[in-house]
C-alpha cells in the first residue's frame, strides 16, 4: 500500500474552483518550472488526476500546486493541474493563488503590493488591493501574449464554414466571434458548447500547426472560446470557454481573456489603454488591458496583457490518496463513453 495525504486551501475565483495545494506536493526536477511541468507530467500525473477528477474533484475542478520561488525576485511557484491536463498558464488559478497565498500568511512579498510568481509561462508580476483582512483584487500581467492565426477558414459540420481566430495568452484558444453561421453563446445551451467545443478543438488539432514560436513545449489546443453579447451594459464582451473534453470555465478565464485581448488589439478592435471587462458563462467578470507592447524572438508582435479580477476562499481540506482504494487516481466519466461508432450504430 501507498499512501499520500495532500493538503490544500478551497476557493474560487468569480466561480471557478481553485483548489491549491499547500502540503503533500512532490519534489520536481528542473532548472525551470517549463522543466518542472514536463518532468511532473512524466512521473506525477496520477496527482492531478487524483485531485481533479472524481471522487475527490469533478469534471470542472482546477488547481495548482504550490511550491518556493525559483528565481531570486520571485515570491512563489506555482504549477497549475486541472481535468483537461497540466497547463503551462491558468490566470483564474493565478489571482485565486495569490488571493490565497497572502490572506493564508504563506508568503511575504519582498516588494509590498506586488507578488511575482514563476509559472511554467514565465514569471508573472502582480499588484494586490487590500481591505482588512482580505485580498479585494488583484492585477496580474501576463505572459507574451499574441494572435497566430487569423480568419482561418473551418469547416465544422454541426454549425457551416466558420472563420476562427487562434490566440495565445498562456495557452493556446481557437475565438469563435460571431459571424453568419454563429449568432453567439447566449443562442445556445452551455452542455451543446461543451460537444461542440470538443470537436472542434478535435479537428483544429488534426487540421492546424498550433506551436508557440518562442517554446515548443507550448502545442495544439486543449480550449475554445465561444463568444457573444455580454449581460452587462457595462461590459464589452462574453465568452463561454471550454477546456479539454469536460470543462466549461465559470469565470471569464484569464488566460482566455488574455488571448482575447491580444487578438482584439492585434486586429484594430481594442486601444491600447482601453479597459476590456469580459464577462463569462454567468456574469461574473474579469478586466483586461494592454500593459506592454513588445516582440516574440522571431520578431512577431505580441503584448502583455494585464488581467484583474477577484477570489475568495471557501474552506481547507485534507486528501488521502491510498492505491488500495478503487478509482484512487480518478476517473471521468468520459474514460466510460461509448465510442462514436457504437453510438452512430444504435440511431
Amino acid at each position: 500500500m501507498t499512501r499520500h495525504v495532500f493538503k490544500s486551501i478551497e476557493g474560487h475565483t468569480e466561480g471557478m474552483p481553485v483548489r491549491m495545494v499547500i502540503a503533500g506536493a512532490p519534489a520536481l526536477k528542473g532548472k525551470s518550472m517549463s522543466e518542472r511541468r514536463e518532468y511532473f507530467m512524466a512521473e506525477y500525473d496520477w496527482i492531478r488526476r487524483a485531485l481533479m477528477l472524481e471522487p475527490r474533484g469533478h469534471s470542472h475542478m482546477s488547481g495548482t500546486l504550490f511550491y518556493p520561488p525559483m528565481r531570486a525576485d520571485s515570491d512563489f511557484s506555482l504549477l497549475f493541474i486541472e481535468t483537461s491536463g497540466c497547463l503551462p498558464m491558468c490566470g483564474h488559478a493565478t489571482l485565486g493563488s495569490i488571493t490565497f497565498a497572502l490572506e493564508a500568511g504563506l508568503i511575504e512579498p519582498k516588494v509590498p503590493g506586488t507578488v511575482v510568481v514563476d509559472v511554467p509561462a514565465g514569471q508573472i508580476h502582480a499588484t494586490y488591493t487590500r481591505s482588512g483582512d482580505k485580498i479585494s483584487s488583484v492585477c496580474f500581467t501576463n505572459v507574451a501574449s499574441f494572435l497566430l492565426h487569423r480568419d482561418l477558414a473551418v469547416d465544422f459540420p454541426p454549425l457551416g464554414l466558420l472563420k476562427v481566430d487562434i490566440a495565445y495568452g498562456g495557452n493556446f484558444y481557437p475565438i469563435i466571434e460571431v459571424q453568419p453561421n454563429y449568432p453567439g453563446c447566449e443562442h445556445y445551451d452551455p452542455q451543446q458548447l461543451l460537444e461542440w467545443g470538443r470537436q472542434i478543438q478535435d479537428l483544429i488539432n488534426r487540421s492546424v500547426d498550433v506551436v508557440h514560436p518562442d517554446n515548443p513545449t507550448i502545442k495544439g489546443v486543449k480550449h475554445c472560446m465561444w463568444t457573444g453579447a455580454p449581460l452587462s451594459a457595462e461590459s464589452q464582451g462574453r465568452a463561454v470557454v471550454i477546456a479539454g473534453a469536460s470543462l466549461i470555465d465559470r469565470s471569464p478565464c484569464g488566460t482566455g481573456s488574455s488571448a482575447r485581448v491580444a487578438q482584439r488589439f492585434a486586429r484594430g478592435w481594442l486601444a491600447k489603454d482601453a479597459a476590456y471587462r469580459h464577462e463569462s458563462l454567468i456574469g461574473s467578470f474579469f478586466t483586461g488591458r494592454v500593459a506592454q507592447q513588445l516582440e516574440l524572438e522571431d520578431g512577431s508582435p505580441a503584448i502583455r496583457p494585464s488581467i484583474e479580477g477577484r477570489a475568495w476562499i471557501t474552506g481547507r481540506a485534507e486528501f488521502i490518496v491510498d492505491d488500495t482504494q478503487p478509482w484512487w487516481d480518478g476517473f471521468s466519466l468520459e474514460d466510460y463513453a461509448a465510442p462514436a461508432s457504437a453510438q452512430e450504430s444504435s440511431l
